[in-house]
């Protein structure tokens, strides 16, 4: 191949990779993405004595920093430092990854090495769900978000089943259109075509099916949601902004609820004037909630807030503890949500999947030196603090719980199921999706919302501080929805579901698998070049 096809094959691949996450563009296009990439690949292998494996690289890093820079540019809204890091990353272990099935290739034959295609990705994307620093906003599953007819079977296997179908038919493709340049002969591609069109439409014609037919379960209640249209980037430092903000909160709160509403909700963040845990009863803005709700004897409302631990002069302290000199203590900051209600307990739950560089420094040592560096370009090297558990609010009234789901934690499938697993039947998704503007990154979260409610048969209420709050059932259809900055309150009734999916049982069984059969294929792989190189050397004293 020439060097400018093979850079057009490149830069097509990043294209296609890049569309699923566009609001305007269907994930089936990722059946096809990989294709180029995998041309490019096949080209490099069968000319190996020639072409070294740098030159892999170079191509796939061009692809999956094409992919990264147009699909997750937004990130930059937040801090610059950011999306820096998460293309750069990204870029590095995509590529990484990319190459590893390049190596075992090379050293295990066509067929071995094309199977390892599937086995590298997926334990690549399962070890980023679950690592220090982890930004699966592109795991390959995520680009059906929008396309919830066509994976309903995500139930049985989350969105890592999604990855394993869009591998296999891109490998089956490619063997299709390869077969095709080297014989030139239609017939002899028909049996491959046909196994094509079956594995793609077999899992589309089932998931119809379950869409068709699926019945929402569980009790019915009545839920409102809040759409305050806050700008994050406004100067709201001084403790009565915090107080304006809070009385347009319950103002909509109060607009939109009644006698009869079960559940009111607010987004991330909404108590803004740092709520101490030693204060949490007499807190001024927990009390004007509690006003509210006061006339609303049924109502629980679920609001996010900054939360606040001092520690005790013998207290054992966290990893994540912070120094406040002017007043000689320790303490934590977490970003939690609360509920209120006509009771007088507070339960609190702590975000614990946070944002790389926004909220957390992973490996902070290893960081400390370059905290200057970090702080100019709008990052942070201080973490928020976590909780080992996934919690869930109990009704004030009935045996029904809540999971709190804030912002980033959405991403998450099996992270998600936890909280179901701790007997949630509802999800509520409370989030600031204003930090990031009016770009796709507040879209693409909302879809993956709908994901979780597919996954987890779970009816979903998701408060953003701007665009979009909304309501989705148990199937991920979005069933009302707010726009983008504007403030606004809607209601809806959702189910309360108790019944367990095999996902919520089992979670990522396919990641895990992948990730076991990756260690080996890889230490396989080493050990046959050891034995290779040492027979090539034999020979050559010989």
């Amino acid at each position: 191949m020439k060097k400018t096809t093979l850079l057009f094959l490149a830069l097509l691949s990043g294209i296609l990779l890049t569309l699923p996450w566009y609001q305007e563009f269907s994930g089936i296009i990722i059946l096809i993405a990989f294709v180029p990439l995998l041309l490019i690949e096949d080209y490099i292998f069968s000319t190996k004595e020639k072409n070294k494996p740098i030159i892999l690289i170079g191509y796939s890093a061009l692809t999956f920093f094409i992919w990264n820079i147009l699909a997750t540019y937004w990130i930059y809204n937040a801090a610059l430092v950011a999306v820096i890091a998460a293309v750069l990353v990204n870029t590095l272990l995509m590529t990484s990854t990319f190459w590893l099935f390049h190596f075992t290739k090379r050293n295990l034959g066509s067929k071995v090495g094309n199977f390892s295609f599937i086995i590298y990705w997926i334990g690549f994307e399962y070890f980023y769900l679950n690592a220090e620093i982890s930004w699966p906003w592109l795991n390959l599953g995520n680009a059906f978000a929008k396309d919830i007819k066509l994976i309903q079977w995500f139930e049985f296997t989350g969105t890592l089943g999604g990855t394993l179908w869009i591998l296999i038919l891109n490998l089956i493709l490619f063997y299709i259109i390869k077969s095709y340049i080297n014989s030139r002969n239609l017939k002899s591609i028909i049996p491959q075509f046909i196994l094509y069109i079956i594995l793609i439409s077999t899992p589309i014609l089932i998931s119809l099916s379950i869409f068709r037919n699926y019945t929402e379960k569980g009790k019915e209640y009545n839920i409102a949601v809040i759409q305050p249209n806050i700008d994050p980037y406004s100067n709201t430092s001084s403790s009565s902004s915090h107080f304006q903000q809070l009385k347009s909160i319950l103002h909509l709160a109060d607009s939109i609820s009644d006698e009869n509403t079960d559940y009111i909700i607010a987004p991330e963040t909404s108590l803004g004037n740092s709520v101490w845990e030693h204060d949490l009863k007499t807190n001024k803005s927990i009390q004007l909630v509690k006003n509210l709700v006061k006339k609303r004897p049924k109502a629980n409302f679920v609001i996010g807030m900054n939360y606040y631990k001092k520690y005790m002069q013998n207290e054992e302290k966290s990893s994540t503890v912070r120094y406040w000199e002017k007043e000689d203590i320790y303490y934590d900051v977490y970003n939690s949500a609360i509920q209120i209600n006509a009771n007088n307990n507070y339960p609190v739950y702590h975000k614990s999947k946070l944002v790389v560089g926004i909220e957390k420094m992973p490996y902070p040592k290893l960081f400390k030196l370059i905290e200057g560096f970090i702080d100019k370009m709008g990052g942070t090297i201080a973490s928020c603090g976590t909780q080992k558990f996934r919690g869930t609010f109990k009704n004030s009234l009935d045996e029904t719980r809540v999971a709190p789901v804030i912002c980033y934690e959405s991403v998450y499938g099996e992270f998600v199921t936890n909280y179901i697993k701790k007997g949630g039947n509802f999800i509520f998704v409370i989030t600031n999706d204003g930090w990031w503007g009016d770009t796709p990154g507040y879209k693409q979260h909302l879809s993956y919302s709908q994901l979780r409610a597919i996954e987890t048969r779970r009816s979903i209420a998701r408060s953003a501080n701007t665009g979009i709050s909304a309501f989705i059932n148990q199937k991920g259809e979005i069933l009302n929805k707010t726009q983008w900055w504007v403030s606004d309150a809607i209601k809806n009734t959702l189910k309360a579901n108790t019944e367990i999916t095999f996902y919520v049982k089992y979670g990522d069984y396919i990641g895990r698998l992948s990730g076991f059969l990756a260690i080996f294929l890889f230490l396989y792989t080493v050990v046959q070049l050891i034995l290779n190189t040492s027979k090539e050397n034999k020979l050559l004293k010989h």
